[in-house]
């Protein structure tokens, strides 16, 4: 047995402190251009399609990709690919009948149609369930990389969070949405430069490298998609194809961290190039993390000793960087593990800190000049911020199996109501705005029974939650109607006409 814990050289703290100090010069530079809230939650327009399309996949990847994707292989098989894979059906789907909404109405939050689409309460509603989620989500993508980090690096896990949390907020307060932009392009290329560098260094440690690992995969069942199983309660093929689409929909047609990238584009067809871009990137992306996973499991199968037992399973990619690769590359791997927290909590509080001035303070708060409201939405940056960090040292208390099963668990539980109003709104012209906000209200008792009293697998949470919002929803349309309300350029039935003025 040797030990998990490993130690940086002063040449891994160099890389990691030069790329501490990179990211707030980032938001420095923007922080010039930065005039208005225009510029602070859209970017002024000019965000490059394809930097957007970075930003998303970035978004979408964090530490739950990271090192959850390559845990959950190397613990399992590569059966929950097929959730990722998702993207393919879903990105179709949302440039032709969600997209054109956002853009075309010039909304700052993706919740300002369900107002023109319902009314003000179901706006409010919704905003209030992503708000929700986000503080969830900000606490897991935080807490994941510094569990990792502390388990194998002996770097505080306390300090990997708070330093995570105040350097991510104090750029996004320098430099808005358009920091956090480019930020994100500079970080997936760490992320995924880490990542190749780690999997050919563990090819290069095995016996006969790329023909070990397939052999040995092959043989202990590590590469299997396709499960036997049919039930409900396991992660069946069937479970894991419609859970991951549901999950995505909810993602690309209702998440306001990823419409919000949408519209930092100059136009609709920037926009589309930029979901298309993301979905390119992210299958090769998917296939290399799970590599990695398969790979770790057959290199410390032939080197069992190097594996402690008792390390945290979300742990052992990082464990192999800091136990075999040579110092400098370990810290540029470390950085990148920094990097995966650093993707999403700027994210979060930026589009979070969107929401509250656009939908709350905004809509509700009667007049306000614009300097008013951005120095609102960067008091909210540095609140929520703390927020994030503060609710990642909570979790630090309780032991959680896998980061990629409680992520997803929330997504379900919080989200995937929201996935389904927007389609009631979209694609039905009978639903009305009582019957939206019912459904959106039901959803959620709907999924806690769903959570306490079933044993429905957490991937279908989603699914049960964007169904119970449509159909409760649109049922409860057709029991409180709205009479002459005028739905033009609201519905895809409807999008041709111009929208009246709202």
């Amino acid at each position: 047995m040797t030990s998990h814990s490993g130690t940086l050289s002063t040449l891994d703290y160099a890389v990691i402190a030069g790329y501490f100090a990179l990211l707030p010069l980032v938001g420095w530079y923007f922080s010039r251009r930065e005039k208005g809230t225009a510029d602070f939650f859209l970017g002024g327009h000019r965000i490059p399609w394809w930097a957007a399309g970075i930003s998303i996949y970035s978004t979408m990847l964090s530490g739950i990709t990271y090192m959850g994707i390559p845990a959950l292989s190397f613990a399992t098989d590569w059966s929950r690919i097929v959730s990722g894979l998702s993207i393919l059906l879903v990105a179709p789907a949302v440039v032709r009948y969600y997209l054109p909404f956002f853009c075309r109405l010039q909304v700052t939050t993706a919740y300002e149609y369900l107002e023109m689409r319902f009314n003000l309460a179901t706006r409010l509603v919704a905003t209030t369930f992503f708000l929700a989620f986000q503080l969830g989500r900000m606490a897991v993508v935080v807490y994941l990389p510094a569990l990792a980090l502390a388990a194998t690096t002996g770097l505080d896990m306390t300090a990997c969070i708070v330093v995570t949390g105040v350097v991510a907020t104090a750029y996004t307060y320098l430099g808005g949405i358009e920091a956090v932009i480019w930020t994100d392009v500079l970080q997936v290329a760490i992320l995924l430069g880490g990542a190749v560098l780690t999997l050919f260094c563990v090819i290069a440690q095995l016996d006969h490298g790329w023909q070990t690992l397939w052999e040995v995969g092959q043989a202990d069942g590590k590469f299997q998609i396709i499960s036997s199983s049919s039930a409900v309660t396991e992660a069946a093929l069937w479970v894991v194809l419609l859970g991951g689409f549901f999950e995505n929909i909810y993602s690309y047609s209702s998440d306001q961290t990823i419409i919000q990238r949408y519209l930092t584009t100059k136009d609709e067809a920037a926009a589309a190039r930029s979901v298309w871009t993301n979905a390119l990137v992210s299958l090769p992306g998917l296939v290399l993390f799970y590599l990695i996973g398969t790979a770790l499991y057959v290199f410390y199968k032939s080197h069992p000793g190097q594996l402690d037992p008792a390390l945290p399973t979300d742990a052992v990619f990082p464990a192999f960087v800091v136990g075999n690769l040579p110092h400098g590359l370990v810290g540029l791997v470390v950085a990148g593990i920094f990097a995966a927290s650093m993707d999403n909590l700027p994210s979060s509080i930026t589009c979070m800190s969107t929401a509250i001035v656009t939908d709350f303070y905004q809509r509700l708060g009667g007049r306000s000049t614009d300097k008013a409201r951005l120095a609102l939405a960067r008091a909210l940056v540095v609140v929520l911020g703390a927020s994030g960090t503060i609710a990642a040292l909570a979790m630090t208390r309780y032991d959680i199996r896998s980061q990629v099963d409680q992520y997803q668990t929330l997504i379900g539980l919080l989200a995937g109501g929201l996935a389904g109003v927007f389609a009631l709104g979209i694609f039905t012209k009978r639903a009305s705005g009582v019957g939206g906000l019912i459904g959106l209200v039901a959803s959620a008792l709907v999924q806690f029974a769903v959570a306490r009293h079933t044993n429905v697998h957490f991937l279908l949470y989603s699914v049960t939650g964007a169904v119970s919002s449509f159909t409760i929803g649109y049922a409860s349309s057709r029991l409180v109607p709205d009479r002459g309300r005028d739905l033009r350029g609201l519905t895809i039935h409807t999008m041709t006409e111009p929208p009246d003025a709202q």
